[in-house]
């Protein structure tokens, strides 16, 4: 006798359907459409009859407050006015590359997608994010490098910090 199999007796279903009273489809048949079977007017329509998510949720929340408690507890504008007085050059090029893409950053909210009202500019000029991401991978690393000395391997950490509350805050503008 073979395992599992006994007598004729079918193998017993161990899987439930995911709704009660749904019977189990085949995989071989021809399924609706992933949408429900809607047209693509009514799929439209559905989409546009969603609201917005809110700009401000507990991640966000979480992400600024967090920010906030480590600029109080780590004293990090008095350790970065210390740097910058030190003449640190690692500090002074993380500020410019910085600056460069907090500007590139701004120009798409404020001038694209505001003014212009140019939702999807990454599509219109796809350099713009590669320019952005860059720029600030670089500073990042200028960052790390200028305060390495005061924080060391929490360095990393403190900025990774930071740099999700400035997103999260920037994320409430548009």
């Amino acid at each position: 006798m073979e395992a599992g199999v006994s007598g004729g007796a079918p193998l017993p279903r161990l899987r439930r359907p995911l709704r009660p009273g749904t019977e189990p489809r085949d995989p071989l048949l021809p399924q609706p459409p992933f949408g429900g079977g809607e047209t693509a007017e009514e799929s439209t329509a559905v989409e546009k009859k969603k609201q917005p998510l809110a700009r401000l949720n507990i991640h966000s929340a979480f992400w600024i407050l967090a920010s906030i408690a480590v600029t109080y507890y780590f004293d990090f504008f008095r350790t970065v006015k210390e740097t910058i007085q030190a003449d640190s050059w690692w500090l002074a090029s993380g500020s410019c590359l910085l600056a460069a893409c907090l500007s590139v950053a701004f120009y798409c909210i404020m001038y694209l997608e505001w003014y212009c009202g140019i939702e999807d500019y990454d599509t219109r000029y796809p350099a713009l994010i590669p320019i952005t991401t860059a720029t600030f991978i670089a500073a990042a690393i200028c960052f790390n490098v200028a305060l390495w000395p005061v924080w060391s391997f929490m360095t990393p950490l403190l900025l990774f910090i930071q740099f999700m509350g400035v997103v999260m805050l920037v994320s409430l503008l548009g």
